[in-house]
């Protein structure tokens, strides 16, 4: 799809993935709609590049349907959703040791508003026989965040819903893009874009690439060229894959003294 022209809706807009997300799509002509809960900050990006704003928690059906709503009486009909808000908190210590309320809170953020957002607009998008959904999950999603179980599970039912919707919706003109970045220097690692280096990517950077993705029709997204390989590998051989992991969780504990995802990135 030619983003050009189209009206747009990013959750998670105001910084990181999704503030890129934002600014590539009205620099390419867009009209951009941005959804989050920080509404000051989405409101000082909205400004800088000629979009609007709206204070949106995923976490809240009625919210995505508001921010839906804010983005139709402004640009008319929504012709791209980003589901692009997203979380991670970590294991208190084992793999089951997260609290029943950060799970849920992992699986309404990375799933369920990724399906609200759907419920809301696929009647319309079949309709006219047209619309995208862009679903950022992670490649998490397609492999796995040592010492983030809940993250884990999450992203890979996003990649899950996402393969659902284009495995039904399809053949109706519904496009469908699920984003599988590995590591990226945004606020949620505390980093920042003069952090990124070698296989520590921008926000830019990832933006760019998906953006391209729905230009070309891709499905899966990978802004890091090596989590192809990994995924082959994984799919080709389970075993040696997980024991593979498990060397890197063990390196990870010996050299950083515990799971710390904002400098886990520098061990692989």
């Amino acid at each position: 799809m030619d983003i050009s022209g189209k009206s747009v809706v990013v959750t998670g807009g105001a910084s990181g993935i999704g503030a890129a997300l934002a600014r590539q799509a009205a620099a390419a002509g867009a009209r951009v709609c941005i959804a989050d809960m920080n509404i000051e900050l989405a409101q000082s990006v909205a400004e800088e590049i000629g979009a609007i704003s709206v204070a949106c928690d995923v976490t809240q059906e009625a919210q995505i349907i508001n921010a839906i709503h804010v983005a139709e009486k402004a640009h008319g009909q929504v012709d791209v959703f980003v589901s692009n808000a997203g979380l991670g908190r970590g294991d208190p210590s084992h793999a089951a040791s997260a609290s029943d309320a950060d799970w849920m809170l992992n699986w309404n953020v990375h799933v369920m508003s990724h399906v609200w957002a759907a419920r809301a607009l696929l009647p319309a998008m079949i309709a006219r026989g047209s619309g995208h959904f862009v679903n950022v999950a992670s490649a998490a999603g397609l492999l796995n965040q040592i010492g983030d179980a809940a993250y884990s599970a999450t992203k890979h039912a996003a990649v899950s819903f996402a393969e659902s919707l284009l495995i039904s919706h399809g053949g109706e003109g519904i496009g469908v893009s699920v984003v599988c970045p590995q590591y990226v220097a945004t606020p949620l690692l505390g980093l920042g874009d003069a952090d990124a280096q070698g296989n520590l990517l921008t926000a830019g950077d990832v933006a760019a690439a998906v953006w391209k993705g729905v230009a070309d029709g891709t499905f899966v997204v990978m802004p890091h060229p090596d989590v192809a390989k990994y995924n082959a590998l994984r799919g080709s051989d389970p075993s040696r894959w997980i024991k593979g992991m498990q060397m890197l969780r063990a390196k990870a504990m010996s050299e950083q003294g515990g799971i710390k995802v904002s400098s886990f990135y520098k061990l692989i």
